[in-house]
């Protein structure tokens, strides 16, 4: 059984959508969210937290398959903000930045922690990660490097915490728990496999979809569905396209869409091995 945590959000000026600042009961690192818009506010009244060694998450408007990330490190990460928020090139839309409240942090442990967290994000596959390279790990003493591990094993509870779940895997590991919730929708030629999540529904790498879109789908489907073409993420595979990534969507009903090219009722469509509906299953859950 996984032990519960206590999280600290402080909200600047008291608004939701302003600057928040995040932290763990007894960890020495912090969290700090900012919108672009925001980025006066903390020059001004949060440089004792920022004006130091870290690393830092840009995140992108919010699109309708993907969003864009980068990861970046810095000694001064109010000054490299800066410098962002003047690159016309990189468009986004919030930054997380994470340094310690101890200020043990050093250029290297910054290093490492950026090289290990694009791996991480990468791995993870929930976001579209911008950095064209691999960082290089800076080469770290051992006590170090276990160090940053443990500080790196903080830091996607408060990224989920502050809204992006950027380095959480879309389906959990845990023996057992995923063919337990596996569901498969079968359609002319094509064959989808999924499963339901936190989020919502993942529909699995190597699942294939109905090339066609009708004219009665709803236009939201159309689009998500057009931009998983777009990104690659489904590619023509002769009578079908098939999915080259997992694909997280908000609900069974959108995947399922997706798949069938129309509108469909995916807590009806989705069956697990024996022949039971998504439907059936969450009522059984409900009795329970």
């Amino acid at each position: 059984m996984q032990l519960g945590r206590s999280i600290r959000i402080y909200l600047d000026g008291g608004e939701v959508s302003g600057i928040r600042h995040a932290e763990l009961v007894n960890w020495t690192g912090q969290a700090l969210h900012c919108p672009r818009s925001r980025f006066r506010e903390l020059a001004s009244g949060w440089e004792n937290v920022v004006s130091r060694p870290g690393v830092y998450f840009l995140v992108g408007a919010d699109l309708l398959a993907e969003r864009e990330l980068y990861i970046g490190e810095a000694e001064d990460t109010l000054v490299r903000l800066g410098q962002h928020l003047r690159d016309a090139e990189r468009d986004w839309t919030e930054a997380i930045v994470f340094t310690s409240k101890d200020e043990n942090l050093t250029k290297a442990h910054v290093k490492y922690l950026e090289s290990r967290l694009v791996e991480r994000a990468k791995a993870a596959n929930r976001y579209r990660v911008l950095n064209k390279q691999q960082p290089t790990a800076a080469g770290l003493p051992r006590a170090d490097q276990d160090a940053m591990e443990e500080f790196l094993m903080q830091m996607p509870i408060l990224l989920g915490v502050l809204g992006h779940r950027v380095l959480d895997p879309l389906i959990k590991t845990d023996e057992g728990e995923e063919s337990a919730r596996t569901f498969t929708y079968a359609v002319k030629d094509a064959k989808a496999v999924g499963a339901v999540t936190d989020d919502g529904f993942v529909i699995f790498k190597g699942s294939t979809a109905l090339k066609n879109i009708t004219e009665t789908m709803t236009p939201g489907y159309v689009a998500y569905k057009k931009e998983l073409i777009a990104s690659g993420k489904l590619t023509d595979a002769g009578p079908v396209l098939r999915f080259n990534d997992d694909v997280l969507f908000n609900s069974p009903s959108a995947a399922a869409a997706v798949v069938y090219g129309n509108n469909a009722n995916g807590r009806v469509l989705w069956r697990t091995a024996d022949g039971r509906t998504l439907k059936e299953v969450e009522e059984d859950a409900a009795g329970a």
